[in-house]
């Protein structure tokens, strides 16, 4: 037939295609014993293209068979859809990235700013204890009173003091960060500038009255440099209250709603910033909401285009465009009636092929399963230098299940998260701990939380804080943040966890005592 066609679909790999084809094969075939009049007369029809599907194994014995095999079945299913496909770049994003960029350079300028800071700050607090005992014997030696057993135990105190705050400062301040605020820490910021004013005043008295004095009471230098070694102790102690418990008794409660599905997580948070809330609903996130998948959102956006498509205004007497408007609204509630039937006949059809593969899914697994316990049986009778490793047995039954795991995962809309090799790896993880067909399944039955997935399908390298209050003020009742991402946001609504009035009411043990009196009259 050699009319010009609007679109062609192309069906390859192990799509489904119906009698639908048949049908445009045996029209196909008629129209090609027609005669050369019937040329002009058919240009208004359209021709449909179906190629046949490729070979049944997946994995071929040699590379290039497997990388075709890849490519016909795999290759669309790790590129169709992906997180970006929604959006076009176009110059204000161009310009947005390069200033996300420099704002990335002004992020890392400022991280390891404050690192370089609170370094010199740290070695400068641990070397002013050993200063002050060491500046005396250096300078004025000869001059200084003896001191004896009584220095001798100071000092010991000292340097296990001096061990312990190391190590709790090292416990609690030189962790690796797990994210970039948008502002400073305020009690991180409080107490490095608590600790400087307190070494600060420590030094100036130390060079007015014992530097230029020249103090000979070698006794209570070190003694003054106990009390500094303490008063640094205490000061670890406040940090801790500050940053680690103050925040762990729930005063609040946040409802994370991911805006585009409405999926939605509760959490209880206590005494955090904003910026910080922020940080531990990212945290949860990644942990608790199921990946996102732009592809179950197309489903609705087709449902109203193809509604829309199928009204037809015609300008009849030249009217304007608010009568068209009027019309198309008009014709969309009349239609608004029959849609909800559609909506339920859609969903009622992609439940039964949902559940149809994945019986067919499970079947195939478990023949799998069954399959390698064989190969298993046999191998054991071999010698050792013949076993199989559990690669080589995945590969051997990969080819039996690729087709249902696809399938499965096409109508699912999982296709984008799965790619051969990870299914593969999955599959061999599984045969090495000698795990259930059940236990391989669940990764796919039923979409994960988002760290299950590889990285680069889902993670995002810079989240957006936007907030009405100030990021580094403290959550209070009624306040409402989003967390913005190229794809999503997050919107967190803040509820102070209310007081709970607890009375207690006494029951004396008596009133549950009674008496059992039986009547004469009874045959008892």
């Amino acid at each position: 037939m050699s009319a010009a066609m609007d679109t062609e679909s192309t069906y390859s790999g192990y799509s489904h295609y119906s009698g639908h084809s048949k049908k445009a094969h045996r029209q196909g075939s008629r129209d090609r014993h027609k005669s050369p009049r019937s040329k002009d007369g058919s240009r208004s029809e359209k021709s449909v293209t179906i190629q046949t599907p490729p070979a049944e194994p997946l994995l071929g014995n040699d590379a290039s068979r497997a990388e075709e095999g890849q490519d016909d079945n795999w290759g669309e299913t790790t590129t169709a859809i992906t997180g970006t496909s929604e959006h076009s770049i176009s110059q204000e994003d161009i310009a947005r990235i390069s200033k996300d960029l420099e704002d990335s350079v002004g992020l890392d300028c400022k991280r390891y700013l404050g690192l370089t800071v609170a370094a010199v700050l740290g070695l400068l607090v641990f070397l002013t204890p050993i200063a002050f005992i060491l500046l005396p014997q250096i300078l004025w030696r000869d001059d200084l009173e003896p001191c004896g057993t009584v220095c001798e135990g100071l000092f010991i105190s000292v340097a296990f003091k001096l061990l312990i705050l190391l190590i709790g400062t090292w416990a609690l301040f030189f962790r690796q960060p797990k994210a970039d605020l948008p502002r400073v820490f305020v009690f991180r910021a409080l107490l490095l500038v608590l600790i400087f004013l307190f070494v600060f005043s420590y030094w100036l008295f130390y060079g007015v009255r014992i530097l230029d004095s020249k103090d000979t009471n070698y006794q209570g230098i070190v003694q003054y440099a106990v009390s500094l070694v303490d008063a640094l102790l205490f000061i670890h102690y406040l940090a801790i209250v500050l940053l680690e418990l103050r925040q762990l008794q729930p005063m609040f409660t946040v409802k994370v709603v991911r805006s585009t599905d409405g999926e939605s997580r509760y959490y209880s948070l206590g005494h955090l910033s904003i910026q910080r809330a922020a940080l531990v609903v990212l945290e949860n996130y990644y942990r608790d909401f199921t990946v996102y998948n732009p592809a179950l959102l197309t489903a609705s956006k087709s449902r109203a285009a193809k509604h829309m498509a199928g009204l037809k205004v015609y300008n009849v007497d030249g009217n304007n465009a608010s009568g068209q408007s009027r019309a198309m609204i008009a014709a969309a509630a009349r239609r608004r009636d029959s849609s909800h039937n559609e909506l339920y006949y859609e969903e009622a059809d992609h439940e039964r092929r949902v559940k149809k593969r994945r019986a067919r899914l499970v079947v195939a697994v478990e023949e799998a399963f069954t399959h390698i316990k064989r190969l298993q049986a046999e191998e054991q009778q071999k010698a050792p230098g013949e076993m199989m490793d559990p690669r080589e047995a995945a590969q051997a039954i990969f080819p039996s299940m690729a087709r249902a795991l696809q399938k499965y995962l096409r109508t699912t809309r999982q296709q984008q998260y799965h790619s051969m090799e990870s299914i593969l790896q999955h599959l061999s993880f599984c045969i090495t701990n000698n795990m259930t067909p059940k236990a391989f399944l669940e990764r796919y039955l039923n979409p994960g939380p988002t760290l299950q997935y590889d990285r680069d399908r889902w993670f995002s390298k810079q989240w957006t804080l936007v907030s009405e209050e100030a990021v580094t003020s403290g959550l209070q009742d009624g306040i409402v943040f989003v967390l913005k991402c190229l794809d999503f946001s997050l919107v967190v609504n803040v509820k102070k966890i209310p007081f709970i009035k607890l009375s207690e009411e006494f029951i004396d043990p008596k009133s549950h005592k009674f008496v059992l009196r039986l009547q004469s009259e009874t045959s008892v």
